[in-house]
C-alpha cells in the first residue's frame, strides 16, 4: 500500500482512524475525520509501540497488516491450516483458548501453524465435533460457550500438553508423493492437498503432477477423481473414499499391490467433490491424513 502518513488527508485516513477507534485508540475529540494530524498520529505510535513495530507515526506495509490482522474477531472467518497461514486476532484468541482448555497450541502468535491445527483437532475430538482441524461455525460456537472456563485464565499449567502437527510430518519429508486432479474439483482439492503438507513441514516432498509431467522415479501418484470419472485400468488400484474411517486402510493395501512401471493410486472422490471452500479443504485433509497414515 501507499505509506499514509502526518498531513495526509481523505479516506485511507478515515480507513486507519476507524480501525484503530475500533481497537479503543483514543482519536480526540473530532474522531474520524479524515485528517492525520495529533491525536491519529499518537494513536498510530501507541499500536506500533503494542505491536512491537517502529514507532515512527506513519502507516506503512507492516502497520496496516497489523492493523488489519487486529480487526479480526474470531467467527469473523473461516481458520485452518495452509500457506500463507492465516494470521490474526482471531487466530490469537483461538490459540488461548486451547491452550487454557489443555489442547497445546504452541506459542501465541496470532499464526494458524501446524501445533495449532493438531490443538484444534484434539479438542475437537473431545468435544465431539468432527476432528478435520477446520475452525468453523459449529467449532468457534462451542468454544464460544467455554468463555467463561478459558477467558483471562492463564495456559501454564497445562504446558506438559504434547506439542506436534496433526499429521506424520515425518512421512510428507521422507516419502515422495504427487497428487494429480482428474477435473476441476479434483484439481483443486490436489492444490490443496500439497499446501496443507508443506503447512504441515517445510521439508514436505509433496507437489502436484502436471499431465504431461513425467513421474519421478521412487514417486507415487494419487490420482483424484469423480465417481466413475476414472474406469478402473491394470496395474492401477482404485480406492474409494466414501467411508473415511477405511481410507488410510485401502490407500495401504493399494499401494502394496502397485505394480513396477505403474505407481499410480486413484482416489475416487465421490461424494466430497464440491465447489464449497470448507468441503474441499475437509477433503484434503482427508486425503492426506489418509496417505500419511499409510505410509506411517
Amino acid at each position: 500500500m501507499r505509506f499514509v502518513r502526518p498531513g495526509n488527508r481523505g479516506p485511507a485516513v478515515e480507513d486507519i482512524q476507524r480501525r484503530l477507534l475500533s481497537l479503543g485508540f483514543d482519536l480526540g475529540p473530532t474522531g474520524v475525520d479524515g485528517v492525520f494530524l495529533g491525536s491519529t498520529t499518537e494513536a498510530v505510535r501507541a499500536f506500533q509501540l503494542e505491536h512491537k513495530l517502529s514507532e515512527d507515526g506513519v502507516v506503512g506495509d507492516e502497520t496496516w497488516s497489523a492493523l488489519v490482522d487486529a480487526g479480526f474477531t474470531f467467527g469473523d472467518r473461516t481458520l485452518y491450516l495452509r500457506l500463507p497461514h492465516f494470521h490474526g486476532h482471531d487466530v490469537l484468541v483461538l490459540q488461548q483458548a486451547l491452550n487454557v482448555l489443555g489442547f497445546a497450541a504452541g506459542a501465541t502468535d496470532s499464526i494458524f501453524g501446524a501445533y495449532t491445527e493438531r490443538a484444534l483437532r484434539e479438542f475437537q475430538r473431545n468435544a465431539g465435533l468432527p476432528d478435520d482441524g477446520i475452525a468453523g461455525r459449529d467449532t468457534v460456537r462451542t468454544i464460544i460457550n467455554l468463555r467463561h472456563v478459558w477467558e483471562g485464565k492463564d495456559a501454564r499449567s497445562h504446558s506438559g500438553a504434547r506439542l506436534a502437527p496433526a499429521r506424520a510430518a515425518e512421512v510428507l519429508a521422507r516419502v515422495p508423493l504427487a497428487v494429480i486432479g482428474d477435473d476441476e474439483s479434483g484439481r483443486r482439492i490436489a492444490e490443496r492437498v500439497v499446501n496443507l503438507a508443506h503447512a504441515t513441514t517445510e521439508a514436505a516432498l509433496v507437489h502436484v503432477l502436471g499431465d504431461a509431467e513425467e513421474v519421478p522415479a521412487d514417486t507415487v501418484v494419487f490420482r483424484l477423481c469423480g465417481t466413475g470419472s476414472e474406469p478402473a485400468q491394470p496395474g492401477r488400484p482404485h480406492v474409494r473414499a466414501d467411508e473415511p474411517d477405511a481410507l488410510a486402510a485401502r490407500l495401504l493395501t493399494a499401494v502394496a499391490t502397485v505394480r513396477d512401471g505403474c505407481r499410480e493410486v486413484v482416489v475416487e472422490l465421490g461424494g466430497t467433490l464440491t465447489t464449497d471452500d470448507l468441503e474441499e479443504q475437509r477433503a484434503a485433509v482427508l486425503v492426506l491424513d489418509a496417505v500419511c497414515a499409510a505410509f506411517d
